[in-house]
């Protein structure tokens, strides 16, 4: 982004801002509907509004008086960081106090399994698994029921990385949100979908596909560190009108952050724009 705003200023041409916004990965017809009308010298604060108004499709969610347990279950595509993702969100409701069990639910790759129930010791959760193959809906059925009668807070289940071609494993994406809510009437509560920030169009279209397939309730975008700029933020809320609930920034079990908009577009203007023009 510096490099096409060579020095921080007041006001920026139009055609300045334009390339600043597709250098940061956002797609153009995003930016031609941001940028509609605005004169050809913008200041901070008329862009700053264009952009935060991308974001207001998303549905507003009520985190009050959450059941118990409160069951998400995490959802997408093999190497979009949902292992490490689910991890971030265990230890986040650790230091919130809350107790939290994991459930194993990718028995399609063994592997997963492994990487999971590594992550249960290092942050000293119960993990609910059993072997590669067998039933994932029987997982999370004994995740929730094992909350239950344990009184714990938070229920995180993984479920395997599938494409939204891959019929087999979607009617078993299926089958685990029934039985999720035979072992637990209205869950699971959230179905996250992890989307990899650095994918762009790739990730919106999986992500739509999941929604028509299960209904997703929000998103988590990951890789969000030093390489990947971000804009595509803007387009998987503007297209999908889905919240987004976190985004990744690192690797570590503390590299999650809450999504704020306002927060959002503020660092990515004090990139380019003088402090004093807010």
């Amino acid at each position: 982004m510096k490099s096409v705003i060579p020095q921080k200023q007041e006001k920026i041409a139009f055609e300045d801002i334009e390339e600043m916004l597709i250098e940061a990965d956002m797609e153009y017809e995003i930016i031609e509907k941001a940028m509609d009308g605005l004169p050809e010298e913008i200041t901070r604060k008329q862009l700053r509004h264009r952009l935060v108004m991308l974001f207001e499709h998303a549905p507003d969610v009520d985190l009050s008086n959450l059941p118990k347990p409160f069951v998400r279950l995490i959802i997408g595509v093999n190497g979009a960081g949902k292992t490490t993702t689910i991890a971030k969100l265990a230890n986040k409701s650790k230091k919130e106090g809350k107790s939290v069990i994991l459930g194993a639910g990718d028995t399609f790759r063994a592997a997963a399994i492994e990487q999971l129930s590594t992550w249960a010791d290092k942050l000293d959760v119960p993990i609910i698994k059993t072997k590669q193959g067998h039933d994932a809906s029987a997982v999370a059925y004994d995740t929730i029921s094992s909350a239950t009668a344990r009184d714990i807070d938070n229920v995180i289940i993984d479920t395997a990385g599938r494409l939204q071609t891959q019929t087999n494993l979607n009617n078993e994406l299926k089958k685990i949100v029934k039985v999720c809510n035979k072992a637990y009437e209205g869950a699971p509560h959230q179905k996250l979908m992890i989307l990899d920030g650095t994918q762009g169009n790739t990730a919106i279209a999986q992500a739509k596909a999941f929604n028509e397939i299960v209904g997703v309730d929000g998103i988590i975008v990951t890789k969000l560190d030093g390489t990947a700029k971000g804009g595509a933020l803007f387009s998987i809320s503007n297209q999908l009108e889905l919240p987004i609930f976190f985004v990744g920034v690192g690797e570590k079990q503390d590299d999650l952050i809450e999504f704020s908009p306002d927060a959002f577009v503020d660092s990515l203007l004090d990139e380019i724009y003088t402090p004093e023009d807010n």
